[in-house]
């Protein structure tokens, strides 16, 4: 039998996951491949099965902490190089990034991040003749970097500077910059659990959040984790947890969860004794889902149909999750702040529009329909909902009240909707703090 071409018999310890890290790290950068494509599903690395959980886990924080802080290691490296970041041979490149990001922001000893960068480039026939380049700059940014990152802190380079403006624009510079050094810590686990949030927090050696969520940091696969197998708990971050809450009681209603994939929302609204129908246009997306409220011993009605187009029927409740830039995910998909583009924000707004649209249609008489996005940007929430208010004088907001998330009060806009940012939730240990932006409005039809 042949030896694996990625993961080769006398192959260096480490030198696997840094050069599918390097794969990785290229997809997202040069050709603008999402980050969860390469990690999971049918289009993953195939290089991934050859990994350990423990590398695969290093080989994950790895890229994703590039991607956190890539304006601050571009500048640090620019800093560095005499003539630049070479660009004729991108694996140079990626081990430069690799090398530097381990060197300043990971439990790797110095000589092992350079020597494997340096292996990297030694590999590649492009980017072989860098390999002294390499060598030397990654042992200047051991000795000399940190001065170089104190010096830009203040500037947030890590996204980019349409979407820094963007933000100064609509929450004001101090809380614009508190996002942005939000989203580049890695973000801790956070469970919606079934029942007992306070018995699952001791379990998992975490803390209940006021909201209800479980928060803990991970150590391990996931699926290894008490309770998994037995399906009494599942992914979601504190804020994407919130919408779902807004229907009240919905114990033997009937609710439609549009754009409903993977399910999480899905899973909070049958859980709390809904009649539910999840609607998404992604087969894989909607087998995902199904694989999910299996595990978790919950029954839904999922459907695959474009939710805009779907000839469905009535309903209590309407929840939509509208696709939307994401900008409010960064510090868990950092992919985001580099794939995404200012003018992708008009194209999404308007099928959001169409969204909103059809939800009231399918909408019975004083039916309550919840609207959310898991961006920061206002016209993918606030502004879409002032619209849809001005247009249909048959909906009217039903204000959010303090206690129906925790009693988290900085979280609730001046109308009445949910706007959470990556900045709240502090905590004193870091690693604990911040949650994603999301924005929601709850409506009700006359």
């Amino acid at each position: 039998m042949k030896p694996s071409r990625f993961a080769p018999p006398t192959e260096v310890p480490g030198l696997a996951t840094r050069r599918i890290a390097a794969d990785i790290l290229d997809g997202v950068l040069h050709k603008r491949r999402m980050l969860d494509d390469q990690l999971d599903g049918a289009a993953a690395h195939p290089g991934l099965k050859t990994l350990s959980d423990r590398d695969r886990a290093l080989m994950r924080r790895l890229v994703a902490t590039i991607l956190r802080r890539l304006g601050t290691l571009g500048h640090v490296l620019s800093r560095l190089l005499d003539k630049g970041i070479p660009t004729d041979a991108p694996r140079a490149q990626s081990a430069l990034l690799i090398g530097a990001a381990q060197i300043l922001w990971m439990d790797v000893p110095d000589h092992a991040a350079v020597d494997l960068s340096v292996r990297l480039v030694q590999a590649d026939r492009r980017a072989a003749k860098y390999a002294g380049l390499v060598n030397a700059v990654l042992r200047r940014c051991a000795r000399e970097a940190q001065p170089l990152i104190n010096e830009v802190e203040s500037q947030s380079l890590d996204v980019p500077p349409w979407m820094l403006t963007r933000w100064i624009a609509h929450y004001g510079e101090d809380t614009a910059k508190a996002i942005v050094r939000a989203i580049s810590h890695e973000p801790p686990l956070d469970l919606t659990v079934k029942t007992d949030a306070v018995h699952w927090a001791s379990r998992l050696q975490g803390e209940a959040l006021p909201t209800g969520t479980v928060r803990t940091l991970l150590h391990g696969p996931i699926t290894m984790l008490p309770g998994f197998a037995e399906g009494q708990w599942w992914v979601q971050d504190a804020a994407a947890a919130l919408p779902a809450t807004l229907f009240g009681d919905i114990n033997g209603k009937s609710i439609a969860d549009l754009c409903a994939a993977p399910g999480g929302k899905t899973a909070q609204l049958a859980q709390a004794g809904a009649r539910v129908t999840a609607i998404d246009r992604s087969p894989a997306r909607v087998a995902r889902l199904r694989d999910n409220l299996t595990r978790l011993s919950l029954d839904a009605t999922a459907i695959v149909a474009d939710a805009v187009e779907w000839p469905g029927e009535t309903f209590d409740g309407v929840l939509i999750d509208a696709p939307c830039a994401a900008t409010g995910t960064i510090r868990r998909h950092p992919d985001v702040a580099w794939l995404k583009q200012e003018a992708d924000i008009s194209a999404l707004a308007a099928l959001q529009r169409r969204l909103l649209q059809k939800a009231v249609a399918l909408l019975k008489p004083g039916g309550t329909l919840v609207y959310c996005t898991c961006s920061l940007e206002p016209e993918e929430g606030e502004h879409a909902i002032d619209a849809l208010l001005a247009s249909d004088s048959g909906m009217r907001r039903a204000p959010v009240e303090a206690s129906e998330v925790g009693g988290l009060t900085e979280v609730i806009s001046r109308q009445g909707d949910v706007r959470t940012l990556p900045c709240h939730l502090p905590h004193s240990d870091p690693r604990l703090a911040g949650m994603d932006g999301f924005y929601a409005a709850r409506l009700i039809k006359a």
